[in-house]
């Protein structure tokens, strides 16, 4: 059973790149839902034990709550600083805990594609499937970045996410999971394109009532 960890930076600063699609009053919005979303769709997962959410945002932070997630705050600058900083509270609870930092951009994503790539990661359920590594991450839709990166017990996170993180990640020692039929926890939203392609995947209901707001506003 798996702790995720989610960044979720504060929704005034959010999602700068969908400014093709939608304004800077909707747009913090979009960030949340999407966020909601994931994080809805990971606490349903069956090889999720807990989810903990790493924000200072007031809003997020409520909404988030409602939904079962714990809270971490006191969030420091940067999205890896943000990423260690959630793995240290969650292994301080427990020291022995397989940990994965997921995107918070995920709204199209199904528990069940989760719960194959985190199967991958525990090198269970794969025939023929060696150990050889306790990390390992799962690479965007784009092929350049990284959706998610996890770590098993007794090994550090060592997350390098943003930009051309794939490579990093690889770099790092980390193993790459070369999954198919998992689009959803490849398909990351920064894009007007991505929320479209996202859109045609299935989108969780909360974007799906932002996205329906976004166009009724048009």
């Amino acid at each position: 059973m798996w702790d995720v960890v989610v960044p979720v930076k504060r929704l005034g600063a959010a999602k700068s790149r969908l400014a093709d699609t939608a304004d800077e009053a909707v747009r913090p919005r979009l960030a949340l839902a999407f966020a909601l979303d994931t994080v809805a769709a990971a606490l349903a997962c069956p090889a999720v034990r807990a989810v903990a959410v790493v924000t200072d945002d007031p809003l997020a932070a409520r909404e988030l709550a409602a939904l079962g997630a714990r809270v971490v705050p006191g969030a420091p600058s940067g999205l890896n600083a943000a990423l260690a900083h959630g793995e240290r509270a969650v292994r301080e609870e427990d020291p022995w805990a397989p940990v994965a930092a997921l995107n918070a951009d995920l709204p199209a994503l199904r528990p069940d594609e989760l719960a194959l790539v985190l199967a991958d990661a525990a090198q269970e359920g794969v025939p023929g499937h060696a150990p050889d590594g306790p990390r390992a991450f799962l690479a965007d839709a784009a092929g350049v970045g990284t959706t998610l990166l996890t770590a098993l017990p007794g090994a550090a996170l060592a997350p390098a996410f943003g930009g051309a993180s794939r490579a990093r990640h690889r770099a790092s020692g980390a193993r790459e999971i070369a999954l198919l039929g998992v689009d959803s926890v490849r398909r990351d939203v920064d894009t007007g394109e991505d929320l479209r392609v996202a859109l045609s995947l299935g989108v969780g209901p909360r974007t799906a009532a932002a996205v329906a707001g976004l166009l009724m506003a048009e």
